[in-house]
């Protein structure tokens, strides 16, 4: 008996770190992320895509709300890439610890509301930059698109 008990404490030792290490973050910061990952990162965002792509994930002004949003800006990376920003390829500013610039540029589209109040009528146009991105970071992961700074 004393073997099958043990056998079950290792099985939900492991398990406990394999589901942290699939994550690798707490449950809040996992939500705040995933928000952060809809919101703003899209590998092939283009400006002609705003409209659709805000419509697809459902960007409202407030996340429970049906509102168009005024302005909403999508990085043109990996996950991968911007989570970069949080573990190295970013410098923490000075006025705010949770803040950290990109190192390295990237191309960014921002898109504006041209017309419409509620989803689903929200009519965008969208504008391609490159900026070095400012993000929020909570335990090394992105989780806050804050600005960026144009090159």
């Amino acid at each position: 008996m004393g073997i099958h008990q043990s056998t079950v404490i290792v099985l939900l030792v492991l398990c406990a770190f394999f589901s942290l290490s699939i994550y690798g973050q707490p449950a809040e910061v996992r939500q705040r992320y995933e928000h952060f990952l809809t919101q703003h990162v899209y590998g092939a965002m283009t400006v002609q895509r705003c409209d659709r792509v805000i419509r697809d994930r459902r960007i409202t002004q407030s996340q429970n709300g049906n509102d168009c949003k005024e302005v909403n800006t999508f990085i043109q990376a990996n996950s991968n890439q911007v989570r970069a920003v949080c573990t190295g390829a970013g410098t923490r500013l000075h006025e705010n610890r949770d803040l950290f610039i990109s190192e390295y540029p990237f191309p960014v589209v921002t898109c504006t509301l041209r017309s419409g109040e509620r989803r689903p009528n929200c009519n965008y146009r969208g504008h391609l930059s490159t900026r070095r991105i400012v993000v929020a970071c909570a335990d090394t992961w992105p989780v806050h698109y804050d600005e960026g700074v144009i090159v």
